[in-house]
């Protein structure tokens, strides 16, 4: 008895070239959306001015220099979440977490808020790339005002720096 190879129905003729303009039509618009999304981790940090180290001498220059205030890192996001300066002191923002963090100034993602132009996105309140744990990135608050902060790269952690 002869074999019989099943016939394709010419309905299911129809639907293959339409699956598979679908499938190319989302892969492209997969590609498409991916390459306008710009990567966190792209920006290269501008450099930062030199943070002079404090002798263990005191003189009439170091007790006029700024002070620096610390802000923590965690797992559970910045710790002191609020903290109030005076114009012209350095946060540091050291990383105690396990992963990266980027401060940056809000909104995200533009961060504009502080109003000094510059950085990589729009502020120069940004610290412009991730900071690996057990790095630091300072920065001198040098405008008065509420500022609102996060981290770009899990931005449901933020916190307010208030310069008086």
């Amino acid at each position: 008895m002869p074999e019989q190879t099943p016939e394709i129905s010419s309905e299911t003729n129809k639907i293959i070239p339409i699956i598979i303009i679908v499938a190319i039509i989302a892969l492209g618009g997969y590609f498409l959306f991916k390459r306008e999304q710009p990567s966190p981790t792209m920006p290269q940090a501008p450099e930062q001015p030199a943070i002079p180290e404090l002798s263990s001498q005191p003189s009439a220059e170091v007790t006029s220099m700024t002070t620096e205030k610390v802000i923590t890192y965690t797992d559970t996001g910045y710790s002191p979440n609020t903290l109030t300066i005076k114009n012209e002191e350095i946060v540091t923002f050291k990383n105690q977490s396990v992963k990266s963090m980027w401060p940056a100034s809000a909104m995200h993602p533009t961060h504009q808020e502080y109003p000094t132009i510059g950085g990589c996105f729009g502020s120069t309140f940004d610290a412009c790339k991730g900071f690996l744990p057990g790095e630091s990135w300072s920065f001198k608050f040098d405008k008065t005002g509420t500022w609102k902060y996060h981290d770009h790269l899990n931005p449901s952690n933020f916190g307010t720096i208030i310069v008086q």
